[in-house]
């Protein structure tokens, strides 16, 4: 590998675990729906919600990248459902947010990121709606691209182009770190850039897939 330029970064599952914090946020969000619109919520619990996100998902294909726009209009159609003006849909999707962002690093996290950045550019490519500022850790990256801000999600090449225009480098001089085989690794390697499978959790590598060039278990070991 020659050295490159720019490190690219996924969030979730890579700087922070996220099963625990996004459902910590649904019963935030179920919790502050309940407290105020008990009628709306009747019936309802955090798996009939995202049965609700699931059939947003069927009917706008076309945003599927989106996380933001289907929480949001999944929460319209409770409100819609209910009878209810669905105005309040946005001030519970800002309950939600608030909560899917109040991130827990993994110990080698900052520490790692902080050494780099005194060497590389540091970005963020996520599929996720993470906001870099809301979770503590903006001042360490010079841009972030998601899924939303591009119009279409990883593996797609168009979401590493997108990264590479920001950065003012070409795709051969990042190098992608993430956590999900095909969206991280083998998606940034097939739009030209290096890539390293970061597998925290000794995770067999998905059969039929290309192999990663490099795998390493905490950020330490890109040191």
């Amino acid at each position: 590998m020659s050295a490159p330029l720019v490190l690219s970064f996924d969030l979730d599952d890579t700087l922070w675990p996220v099963g625990p914090l996004i459902a910590a946020a649904e019963a935030a969000m179920l919790t502050w729906l309940r407290q105020r619109y008990p009628r709306t919520v009747s019936g309802h619990d955090v798996e009939s919600l995202r049965t609700l996100r699931v059939g947003v998902t069927e009917r706008f294909p076309e945003y599927s990248h989106d996380l933001t726009f289907l929480r949001r209009r999944a929460l319209q159609d409770l409100f819609a459902a209910a009878g209810h003006s669905v105005e309040p849909a946005d001030e519970a999707f800002e309950v939600f947010f608030a909560a899917r962002n109040r991130v827990s690093l993994y110990e080698d996290v900052r520490p790692a990121l902080e050494r780099l950045g005194k060497r590389h550019r540091l970005f963020a490519l996520s599929n996720g709606n993470a906001d870099l500022a809301l979770c503590g850790i903006a001042d360490l990256f010079s841009g972030h691209v998601t899924a939303r801000s591009a119009g279409v999600a990883k593996p797609d090449a168009r979401i590493f182009a997108q990264l590479a225009d920001l950065a003012g480098v070409s795709c051969a001089q990042i190098m992608h770190i993430g956590d999900e085989p095909l969206s991280d690794v083998v998606g940034a390697t097939r739009a030209g850039m290096q890539a390293v499978w970061i597998n925290r959790h000794a995770r067999d590598w998905p059969m039929g897939l290309e192999a990663p060039a490099r795998t390493i278990a905490t950020l330490a070991e890109i040191i």
